[in-house]
């Protein structure tokens, strides 16, 4: 997948490439692009992407992942904006979501926009492993043009990332001492469907639409699952 990201942005003045302890070809074929690769493990995904801004020395960045492709009308946006100088700090991009070779239409998933455009200095992310908040002051945009995630191969591998994330978020109630009851879950589960399907129109997006919905209400009852069994263990080491 790197090769086509690597190609998508090879227009850019300065390519940065954060390398997780990988034992494939990823510093050959980054290099190949003329990316500078810096290796780091990844211990949570705030912390990496600080560690990737911090090695940038132009003034503008745009923060993408492997699997991610940055479209031609979004890469003529951004070589505007840098031509123009920008008239704002950062600005959001939005994400065209796929899941093999089907995009995710609704329920959230598009235009689903993100930060990842920003002038250097400008962003930094918590600490955190799992969906990490950043934080920057200045003025806000939003930029024309998708970039494209292909984010997961098929369901399989939808469900497998899923089951990942709940784990992470699970531990982070812990960490952070989050108070949790069975009816403050049950309505977060019913919250996280209405709003999908409903507010965020998957019903437009037909069974894919009505299916994504529904991963966001098991996404819930996971991670309240993993947090109890959690606290299970907490209280047997007392």
């Amino acid at each position: 997948m790197l090769p086509d990201c690597l190609k998508s942005v090879e227009w850019a003045e300065e390519l940065i490439v954060v390398d997780d302890a990988s034992t494939d070809q990823t510093r050959e074929i980054a290099k190949s692009y003329g990316a500078k690769v810096f290796e780091r493990k990844m211990d949570n995904e705030g912390a990496q992407r600080n560690f990737a801004y911090g090695k940038a020395m132009q003034p503008w960045i745009l923060s993408i992942d492997a699997d991610e492709r940055v479209s031609p009308e979004l890469a003529e946006n951004i070589k505007m904006e840098i031509a123009d100088g920008g008239d704002c700090a950062g600005y959001a991009i939005p994400i065209r979501n796929f899941i093999g070779t089907r995009q995710i239409k609704a329920a959230g998933y598009y235009p689903s926009y993100r930060m990842r455009f920003f002038r250097n200095g400008y962003l930094k992310y918590e600490e955190a492993g799992v969906h990490p908040r950043a934080f920057g002051e200045g003025k806000r945009g939003i930029l024309k043009g998708d970039l494209i995630h292909y984010g997961c191969r098929d369901l399989t591998h939808f469900v497998d990332k899923l089951n990942r994330q709940t784990t992470l978020e699970a531990e982070k109630w812990i960490e952070d001492r989050r108070p949790m009851s069975m009816g403050k879950i049950l309505f977060k589960i019913y919250d996280r469907f209405s709003r999908h399907y409903f507010r965020k129109k998957g019903f437009t997006d037909g069974f894919l639409g009505f299916l994504m919905s529904v991963f966001h209400a098991v996404y819930q009852f996971f991670t309240y699952v993993k947090y109890l069994e959690l606290k299970n263990i907490e209280r047997a080491k007392v």
